[in-house]
């Protein structure tokens, strides 16, 4: 099979993904072997080539996978071949510690990220366990339900960590992949949301998707919000942020790693009146099981810009420049 392969952390501009040909993965007893039709391309890959967040090299990134079931393990019974799931970003954990227990399998010690401890989606097959891949609703083409597996659900993950309530007035930080698709579930929910961003491309799809009001970090909004997402991956949003938090408000920071820090903090004009600054490390099933279905609903609509599986450095590229509207997908052949 063909696979884009990360033999050593290195700058995105060097193009370090290699195209190479690999076996196709053969299926222990309880997963199932994914022909892969599509897969999300995310931030956090970017993070994991340059070296912020240390993947199992050498590594096939990429855990927002749509395809066909075309393998099973011998004690595999959940899905049928030829049915169409999705693959996240988390591919396993313990299950007997507290943190499973509790639903909450995304801070197990033995977590593992697909595209990261294991091989994942940029590639023309996978092999998973069975328990965590998802049935993809009919409702979604494979391109478009590729940014729901990682951009969609941790952003409804973040979107619940938030506290945010109907009526209430959410900001926005960046506006990428997962705040493109958190914007929709916000005004589904009849909350009335502000954008950030520098971005011209991104005001004009914030303006297309709803946003009540948009501006960038440094200006002032017309009013106070409720609670609040950052999506960038530099330190300085943090206390422009909090600037702009009303007491009691959480402010949900989205990314594993900032490529820059966070300034020291003024405790009385940002952090007081019960402020709270609140992480989001990886998701659980749960997240991918409950947005799934929400995301038919509504419906979201993923807007997508396509690669080919070649072009993926192309499209790492792009990302990091902040030049991907929605967001980017490898189609594979």
């Amino acid at each position: 099979m063909k696979a884009q392969i990360l033999k050593g952390t290195s700058p995105i501009e060097n193009r370090p993904l290699q195209l190479v040909d690999l076996p196709v993965p053969q299926p222990k007893a309880k997963q199932i072997v994914v022909k892969i039709s599509a897969c999300g391309v995310c931030h956090t890959e970017l993070d994991e080539i340059e070296g912020r967040l240390q993947p199992k090299l050498p590594i096939v990134l990429g855990h927002e996978i749509i395809g066909r079931v075309e393998g099973l393990g011998s004690e595999a019974t959940r899905f049928t071949t030829g049915e169409r799931v999705g693959i996240a970003w988390i591919y396993s954990a313990c299950g007997k510690c507290r943190f499973c227990q509790e639903g909450n399998e995304n801070l197990c010690p033995e977590f593992e990220g697909t595209g990261c401890h294991a091989n994942g989606g940029y590639a023309q097959y996978v092999a998973v366990s069975e328990d965590f891949a998802y049935p993809i609703p009919d409702r979604f083409a494979d391109l478009q339900a590729a940014p729901l597996l990682c951009a969609g659900a941790i952003g409804f993950r973040e979107l619940r960590l938030s506290g945010i309530e109907p009526g209430q007035t959410l900001g926005l930080f960046g506006f990428g992949a997962s705040a493109h698709i958190v914007i929709q579930v916000a005004k589904y929910w009849g909350c009335q949301v502000f954008v950030f961003t520098r971005s011209e491309d991104h005001r004009r799809l914030a303006k297309k998707l709803g946003a009540a009001w948009i501006g960038t970090a440094e200006d002032d909004p017309p009013q106070k919000v409720n609670c609040a997402i950052d999506f960038t991956p530099v330190g300085e949003t943090v206390p422009s942020a909090l600037r702009v938090l009303e007491k009691g408000g959480r402010l949900v920071i989205a990314v594993i790693r900032k490529r820059s820090p966070i300034p020291p903090l003024d405790y009385t004009r940002l952090l007081w009146d019960e402020k709270e600054i609140k992480s989001v490390a990886n998701i659980a099933r749960k997240d991918a099981q409950d947005f799934l279905p929400l995301a038919a609903e509504i419906p979201i609509i993923p807007e997508v810009q396509e690669f080919k599986l070649e072009e993926a450095n192309e499209a790492l590229i792009l990302l990091k420049q902040g030049k991907i509207q929605g967001a980017a997908v490898l189609r594979m052949d």
